[in-house]
Protein backbone atom coordinates (compact mmCIF):
# COMPACT_ATOMS: atom_id res chain seq x y z
CA UNK A 1 0.00 0.00 0.00
CA UNK A 2 1.11 3.56 -0.71
CA UNK A 3 0.90 5.88 2.35
CA UNK A 4 -1.80 8.51 1.95
CA UNK A 5 0.68 11.37 2.27
CA UNK A 6 2.63 9.91 -0.66
CA UNK A 7 -0.22 9.19 -3.03
CA UNK A 8 0.08 10.83 -6.42
CA UNK A 9 -2.33 13.71 -6.76
CA UNK A 10 -4.05 13.66 -10.17
CA UNK A 11 -3.64 16.52 -12.60
CA UNK A 12 -6.25 18.59 -14.37
CA UNK A 13 -5.55 17.64 -17.97
CA UNK A 14 -5.15 19.27 -20.45
CA UNK A 15 -4.59 22.43 -18.42
CA UNK A 16 -1.52 21.14 -16.59
CA UNK A 17 2.05 22.36 -16.84
CA UNK A 18 4.37 19.32 -16.79
CA UNK A 19 8.15 19.31 -16.56
CA UNK A 20 9.94 16.21 -17.82
CA UNK A 21 13.53 15.35 -16.96
CA UNK A 22 15.31 13.29 -19.61
CA UNK A 23 14.65 13.32 -23.36
CA UNK A 24 15.24 9.68 -24.13
CA UNK A 25 12.51 7.30 -25.23
CA UNK A 26 10.16 7.68 -22.24
CA UNK A 27 10.72 11.41 -21.92
CA UNK A 28 9.93 12.04 -25.59
CA UNK A 29 6.90 9.75 -25.61
CA UNK A 30 5.46 11.53 -22.58
CA UNK A 31 6.27 15.00 -23.92
CA UNK A 32 4.66 14.24 -27.29
CA UNK A 33 1.57 12.63 -25.77
CA UNK A 34 0.93 15.31 -23.15
CA UNK A 35 1.55 18.15 -25.61
CA UNK A 36 -0.84 16.46 -28.05
CA UNK A 37 -3.49 16.63 -25.35
CA UNK A 38 -2.90 20.35 -24.88
CA UNK A 39 -0.63 20.38 -21.84
CA UNK A 40 2.18 22.86 -21.46
CA UNK A 41 5.36 20.79 -21.42
CA UNK A 42 8.98 21.61 -20.61
CA UNK A 43 11.67 18.97 -21.08
CA UNK A 44 15.24 19.13 -19.79
CA UNK A 45 18.09 16.90 -20.90
CA UNK A 46 21.77 16.79 -19.99
CA UNK A 47 22.63 16.18 -23.66
CA UNK A 48 21.54 17.51 -27.01
CA UNK A 49 18.61 16.87 -29.35
CA UNK A 50 20.22 13.82 -31.02
CA UNK A 51 19.78 11.76 -27.83
CA UNK A 52 23.44 10.74 -27.96
CA UNK A 53 23.45 9.93 -24.25
CA UNK A 54 20.23 7.91 -24.25
CA UNK A 55 20.11 4.13 -24.07
CA UNK A 56 17.33 4.26 -26.68
CA UNK A 57 19.76 5.42 -29.35
CA UNK A 58 21.88 2.26 -29.03
CA UNK A 59 19.21 -0.41 -29.50
CA UNK A 60 17.68 -2.78 -32.02
CA UNK A 61 14.13 -1.77 -31.02
CA UNK A 62 12.70 -5.27 -31.35
CA UNK A 63 9.15 -5.84 -30.11
CA UNK A 64 9.41 -9.50 -29.20
CA UNK A 65 7.48 -10.49 -26.06
CA UNK A 66 7.52 -14.24 -26.70
CA UNK A 67 11.23 -14.27 -27.53
CA UNK A 68 12.01 -12.18 -24.46
CA UNK A 69 9.91 -14.44 -22.23
CA UNK A 70 12.94 -16.73 -22.03
CA UNK A 71 14.61 -14.18 -19.75
CA UNK A 72 11.69 -12.07 -18.47
CA UNK A 73 8.85 -12.37 -16.01
CA UNK A 74 5.23 -12.68 -17.19
CA UNK A 75 4.44 -9.07 -16.25
CA UNK A 76 7.12 -7.78 -18.61
CA UNK A 77 5.91 -10.11 -21.36
CA UNK A 78 2.36 -8.81 -20.86
CA UNK A 79 3.68 -5.26 -21.24
CA UNK A 80 5.29 -6.34 -24.49
CA UNK A 81 2.00 -7.73 -25.80
CA UNK A 82 0.36 -4.42 -24.92
CA UNK A 83 3.17 -2.60 -26.73
CA UNK A 84 2.61 -4.54 -29.95
CA UNK A 85 -0.98 -3.30 -29.98
CA UNK A 86 -0.10 0.27 -29.07
CA UNK A 87 2.88 1.04 -31.28
CA UNK A 88 0.86 1.28 -34.53
CA UNK A 89 -1.44 3.78 -32.81
CA UNK A 90 1.48 5.86 -31.52
CA UNK A 91 3.29 5.85 -34.85
CA UNK A 92 0.17 6.78 -36.81
CA UNK A 93 -0.11 9.98 -34.74
CA UNK A 94 3.37 11.16 -35.73
CA UNK A 95 3.83 13.54 -38.64
CA UNK A 96 7.01 11.76 -39.88
CA UNK A 97 7.14 8.12 -41.03
CA UNK A 98 8.94 5.59 -38.85
CA UNK A 99 9.98 2.15 -40.12
CA UNK A 100 7.81 -0.50 -38.44
CA UNK A 101 7.22 -4.10 -39.33
CA UNK A 102 5.38 -6.95 -37.68
CA UNK A 103 6.61 -9.96 -39.65
CA UNK A 104 7.44 -12.13 -36.67
CA UNK A 105 10.78 -13.38 -35.36
CA UNK A 106 12.84 -16.34 -36.55
CA UNK A 107 14.92 -18.36 -34.10
CA UNK A 108 17.66 -20.52 -35.63
CA UNK A 109 20.57 -22.58 -34.33
CA UNK A 110 23.53 -24.63 -35.44
CA UNK A 111 23.46 -28.38 -34.90
CA UNK A 112 25.79 -28.28 -31.88
CA UNK A 113 23.30 -26.02 -30.06
CA UNK A 114 20.23 -28.20 -30.64
CA UNK A 115 19.95 -29.04 -26.93
CA UNK A 116 19.91 -25.35 -26.05
CA UNK A 117 17.26 -24.78 -28.74
CA UNK A 118 15.09 -27.57 -27.33
CA UNK A 119 15.34 -26.04 -23.88
CA UNK A 120 14.31 -22.67 -25.29
CA UNK A 121 11.32 -24.24 -27.03
CA UNK A 122 10.10 -25.70 -23.74
CA UNK A 123 10.34 -22.29 -22.09
CA UNK A 124 8.52 -20.46 -24.88
CA UNK A 125 5.76 -23.04 -25.12
CA UNK A 126 5.17 -22.82 -21.39
CA UNK A 127 4.95 -19.03 -21.53
CA UNK A 128 2.38 -19.20 -24.33
CA UNK A 129 0.17 -21.39 -22.15
CA UNK A 130 0.40 -18.97 -19.21
CA UNK A 131 -0.21 -15.79 -21.21
CA UNK A 132 -3.14 -16.43 -23.52
CA UNK A 133 -2.53 -13.30 -25.62
CA UNK A 134 0.70 -14.78 -26.95
CA UNK A 135 0.66 -16.74 -30.20
CA UNK A 136 2.46 -20.07 -29.71
CA UNK A 137 5.62 -20.65 -31.68
CA UNK A 138 5.56 -22.66 -34.90
CA UNK A 139 8.27 -25.19 -35.67
CA UNK A 140 9.55 -24.90 -39.25
CA UNK A 141 11.37 -27.60 -41.14
CA UNK A 142 13.98 -26.73 -43.77
CA UNK A 143 11.44 -26.34 -46.56
CA UNK A 144 9.12 -24.13 -44.51
CA UNK A 145 12.07 -22.04 -43.34
CA UNK A 146 13.23 -21.53 -46.94
CA UNK A 147 9.76 -20.36 -47.91
CA UNK A 148 9.47 -18.03 -44.92
CA UNK A 149 13.00 -16.61 -45.17
CA UNK A 150 14.62 -17.40 -48.55
CA UNK A 151 17.94 -15.88 -47.53
CA UNK A 152 18.39 -18.67 -44.98
CA UNK A 153 17.48 -21.52 -47.34
CA UNK A 154 19.75 -24.55 -46.90
CA UNK A 155 21.58 -22.89 -44.02
CA UNK A 156 19.49 -24.35 -41.19
CA UNK A 157 17.50 -27.56 -40.95
CA UNK A 158 14.93 -26.28 -38.46
CA UNK A 159 13.72 -23.01 -36.93
CA UNK A 160 11.09 -21.54 -34.63
CA UNK A 161 8.78 -18.87 -35.97
CA UNK A 162 7.27 -16.42 -33.47
CA UNK A 163 4.27 -14.89 -35.23
CA UNK A 164 3.23 -11.31 -34.74
CA UNK A 165 6.45 -10.01 -33.22
CA UNK A 166 7.88 -6.84 -34.67
CA UNK A 167 10.46 -4.08 -34.67
CA UNK A 168 10.86 -0.41 -35.48
CA UNK A 169 13.68 2.00 -36.27
CA UNK A 170 14.71 3.53 -32.97
CA UNK A 171 16.58 6.52 -34.40
CA UNK A 172 13.81 7.42 -36.81
CA UNK A 173 11.40 7.30 -33.88
CA UNK A 174 13.52 9.54 -31.65
CA UNK A 175 13.84 12.06 -34.50
CA UNK A 176 10.12 11.94 -35.32
CA UNK A 177 9.17 12.50 -31.68
CA UNK A 178 11.53 15.48 -31.53
CA UNK A 179 10.01 17.00 -34.66
CA UNK A 180 6.50 16.73 -33.27
CA UNK A 181 7.53 17.97 -29.83
CA UNK A 182 8.78 21.12 -31.52
CA UNK A 183 5.65 21.35 -33.67
CA UNK A 184 3.45 21.09 -30.59
CA UNK A 185 5.32 23.79 -28.71
CA UNK A 186 7.21 21.68 -26.17
CA UNK A 187 9.86 23.86 -24.54
CA UNK A 188 13.11 21.93 -24.96
CA UNK A 189 16.09 22.70 -22.70
CA UNK A 190 19.22 20.99 -24.04
CA UNK A 191 22.44 20.61 -22.05
CA UNK A 192 20.34 21.39 -19.00
CA UNK A 193 20.87 18.70 -16.35
CA UNK A 194 18.18 18.97 -13.71
CA UNK A 195 16.95 16.83 -10.81
CA UNK A 196 13.59 16.66 -9.03
CA UNK A 197 15.09 18.66 -6.17
CA UNK A 198 15.36 21.65 -8.50
CA UNK A 199 11.55 21.98 -8.63
CA UNK A 200 8.69 22.52 -6.21
CA UNK A 201 5.62 21.25 -8.08
CA UNK A 202 2.26 22.92 -7.60
CA UNK A 203 3.73 26.06 -6.03
CA UNK A 204 3.78 29.55 -7.52
CA UNK A 205 5.85 29.75 -10.69
CA UNK A 206 6.50 26.03 -10.72
CA UNK A 207 5.13 23.18 -12.86
CA UNK A 208 2.13 21.21 -11.70
CA UNK A 209 4.06 17.97 -11.98
CA UNK A 210 7.61 16.66 -12.51
CA UNK A 211 8.26 13.40 -14.36
CA UNK A 212 11.78 12.02 -13.99
CA UNK A 213 12.76 9.86 -17.00
CA UNK A 214 16.53 10.27 -16.83
CA UNK A 215 17.50 6.60 -16.90
CA UNK A 216 20.88 6.15 -15.24
CA UNK A 217 21.03 9.91 -14.79
CA UNK A 218 18.58 9.42 -11.91
CA UNK A 219 20.84 7.17 -9.82
CA UNK A 220 21.51 9.88 -7.25
CA UNK A 221 17.76 9.99 -6.55
CA UNK A 222 17.06 6.25 -7.03
CA UNK A 223 20.09 4.39 -5.65
CA UNK A 224 18.79 0.94 -6.61
CA UNK A 225 19.39 1.68 -10.31
CA UNK A 226 22.37 0.03 -11.97
CA UNK A 227 23.83 0.04 -15.46
CA UNK A 228 23.81 -2.99 -17.76
CA UNK A 229 26.19 -2.53 -20.67
CA UNK A 230 25.10 -3.38 -24.18
CA UNK A 231 27.09 -3.35 -27.41
CA UNK A 232 25.65 -3.23 -30.92
CA UNK A 233 27.11 -3.11 -34.40
CA UNK A 234 25.39 -1.41 -37.32
CA UNK A 235 26.19 -2.83 -40.73
CA UNK A 236 25.37 -2.08 -44.34
CA UNK A 237 25.13 -5.45 -46.11
CA UNK A 238 23.81 -5.15 -49.68
CA UNK A 239 24.24 -8.90 -50.21
CA UNK A 240 21.92 -9.82 -47.34
CA UNK A 241 18.13 -9.63 -47.44
CA UNK A 242 16.16 -10.63 -44.37
CA UNK A 243 12.43 -10.09 -43.99
CA UNK A 244 12.35 -10.10 -40.18
CA UNK A 245 14.59 -10.19 -37.09
CA UNK A 246 16.58 -13.39 -36.63
CA UNK A 247 17.85 -14.74 -33.33
CA UNK A 248 20.67 -17.26 -33.13
CA UNK A 249 20.57 -19.66 -30.18
CA UNK A 250 23.94 -19.93 -28.49
CA UNK A 251 24.81 -20.88 -24.89
CA UNK A 252 27.13 -17.90 -24.41
CA UNK A 253 25.92 -15.12 -26.71
CA UNK A 254 22.36 -15.44 -28.07
CA UNK A 255 22.72 -13.19 -31.11
CA UNK A 256 20.04 -11.04 -32.71
CA UNK A 257 20.07 -9.55 -36.20
CA UNK A 258 17.49 -6.83 -36.82
CA UNK A 259 17.13 -5.83 -40.50
CA UNK A 260 16.28 -2.18 -41.05
CA UNK A 261 15.67 -0.33 -44.30
CA UNK A 262 18.14 -0.23 -47.21
CA UNK A 263 20.04 -3.39 -46.22
CA UNK A 264 21.11 -1.95 -42.89
CA UNK A 265 21.30 -4.28 -39.91
CA UNK A 266 21.62 -3.92 -36.16
CA UNK A 267 23.50 -6.82 -34.57
CA UNK A 268 23.84 -7.38 -30.85
CA UNK A 269 24.01 -9.93 -28.08
CA UNK A 270 26.27 -8.73 -25.30
CA UNK A 271 24.84 -7.94 -21.89
CA UNK A 272 27.45 -7.09 -19.28
CA UNK A 273 26.84 -6.18 -15.64
CA UNK A 274 28.79 -2.96 -15.83
CA UNK A 275 28.23 0.76 -16.24
CA UNK A 276 31.44 1.06 -18.23
CA UNK A 277 30.91 3.22 -21.33
CA UNK A 278 34.29 2.60 -22.94
CA UNK A 279 34.39 1.37 -26.56
CA UNK A 280 33.46 -2.22 -27.40
CA UNK A 281 36.06 -4.89 -26.71
CA UNK A 282 37.81 -6.85 -29.44
CA UNK A 283 36.31 -10.07 -28.08
CA UNK A 284 32.73 -8.80 -28.17
CA UNK A 285 33.18 -7.38 -31.65
CA UNK A 286 34.68 -10.61 -33.00
CA UNK A 287 31.93 -12.73 -31.42
CA UNK A 288 29.14 -10.56 -32.83
CA UNK A 289 30.57 -10.42 -36.32
CA UNK A 290 31.56 -14.10 -36.41
CA UNK A 291 28.12 -15.20 -35.26
CA UNK A 292 26.44 -12.98 -37.84
CA UNK A 293 28.64 -14.50 -40.56
CA UNK A 294 27.56 -18.02 -39.53
CA UNK A 295 23.93 -16.96 -40.04
CA UNK A 296 24.60 -15.52 -43.50
CA UNK A 297 28.01 -15.41 -45.26
CA UNK A 298 26.93 -12.24 -47.05
CA UNK A 299 27.85 -10.36 -43.89
CA UNK A 300 31.53 -10.99 -44.75
CA UNK A 301 31.35 -8.16 -47.30
CA UNK A 302 29.25 -5.86 -45.12
CA UNK A 303 30.54 -2.43 -44.18
CA UNK A 304 30.68 -1.49 -40.52
CA UNK A 305 28.77 1.74 -40.04
CA UNK A 306 29.07 1.98 -36.28
CA UNK A 307 30.12 0.04 -33.18
CA UNK A 308 28.33 1.54 -30.20
CA UNK A 309 28.05 0.93 -26.47
CA UNK A 310 25.52 2.17 -23.95
CA UNK A 311 24.26 1.24 -20.50
CA UNK A 312 20.62 0.39 -19.93
CA UNK A 313 19.05 1.40 -16.62
CA UNK A 314 17.95 -1.60 -14.56
CA UNK A 315 16.46 -2.18 -11.12
CA UNK A 316 17.46 -5.15 -8.94
CA UNK A 317 14.76 -7.48 -10.34
CA UNK A 318 15.19 -6.22 -13.94
CA UNK A 319 11.55 -5.10 -13.98
CA UNK A 320 10.50 -1.49 -14.66
CA UNK A 321 9.15 0.68 -11.89
CA UNK A 322 7.26 3.84 -11.05
CA UNK A 323 8.41 5.69 -7.93
CA UNK A 324 6.84 8.57 -6.06
CA UNK A 325 9.10 11.28 -4.69
CA UNK A 326 6.06 13.35 -3.69
CA UNK A 327 2.42 13.79 -4.54
CA UNK A 328 3.36 15.55 -7.80
CA UNK A 329 6.79 14.05 -8.58
CA UNK A 330 7.04 10.69 -10.33
CA UNK A 331 10.02 8.67 -11.55
CA UNK A 332 9.72 6.24 -14.49
CA UNK A 333 12.74 4.00 -14.85
CA UNK A 334 14.29 0.53 -15.04
CA UNK A 335 13.24 -0.38 -18.58
CA UNK A 336 16.43 -2.48 -18.84
CA UNK A 337 16.82 -4.31 -22.20
CA UNK A 338 13.09 -4.10 -22.96
CA UNK A 339 12.80 -0.36 -23.52
CA UNK A 340 10.97 -0.21 -26.85
CA UNK A 341 8.96 -3.35 -26.15
CA UNK A 342 7.46 -2.09 -22.89
CA UNK A 343 7.58 1.70 -23.34
CA UNK A 344 3.91 1.98 -24.46
CA UNK A 345 2.80 0.10 -21.34
CA UNK A 346 4.85 2.37 -19.09
CA UNK A 347 3.50 5.38 -20.99
CA UNK A 348 -0.10 4.30 -20.43
CA UNK A 349 0.53 3.48 -16.76
CA UNK A 350 2.04 6.92 -16.23
CA UNK A 351 -0.85 8.63 -17.99
CA UNK A 352 -3.30 6.74 -15.78
CA UNK A 353 -1.51 8.02 -12.69
CA UNK A 354 -1.54 11.58 -14.01
CA UNK A 355 -5.26 11.43 -14.73
CA UNK A 356 -6.54 9.35 -11.83
CA UNK A 357 -3.89 9.39 -9.11
CA UNK A 358 -2.64 6.28 -7.38
CA UNK A 359 -5.95 4.48 -7.46
CA UNK A 360 -5.64 3.09 -11.00
CA UNK A 361 -2.95 1.83 -13.32
CA UNK A 362 -3.39 0.97 -16.98
CA UNK A 363 -3.57 -2.53 -18.37
CA UNK A 364 -3.23 -6.00 -16.88
CA UNK A 365 0.51 -5.68 -16.35
CA UNK A 366 0.35 -3.57 -13.17
CA UNK A 367 3.91 -2.17 -13.06
CA UNK A 368 5.37 -1.84 -9.60
CA UNK A 369 4.88 1.51 -7.87
CA UNK A 370 6.85 2.45 -4.80
CA UNK A 371 7.75 5.51 -2.78
CA UNK A 372 11.00 7.08 -1.71
CA UNK A 373 10.06 6.70 1.97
Amino acid sequence: MIPDKMRFKPLSLPDAHVTILGAGLMGRLLAFTLASEGCRVDIHDAGGPDADGAAARVAAAMLAPLAESAVSEPAVVAMGVHGLRRWPQILSALSSPVFFQQNGTLVVWHWQDATEAARLRTTLEHTATVLKDLTPLAVLDAAALAQREPALAERFHEAYFLRGEGQLDNRQLLAALLTDMQRLGVHTHWHSPQSPADFSPATAGQPDCVLDCRGLGARADWPALRGVRGEVIRLHAPEVSLRRPVRLVHPRYPLYIAPKQDHRFVIGATEIESDDLSPASVRSTLELLSAAYTVHPGFAEARIIEIATQCRPALPDNNPGLRLLGERTLQINGLYRHGFMIAPAMLDATLALLREGSGALAGPFQPRIETAL
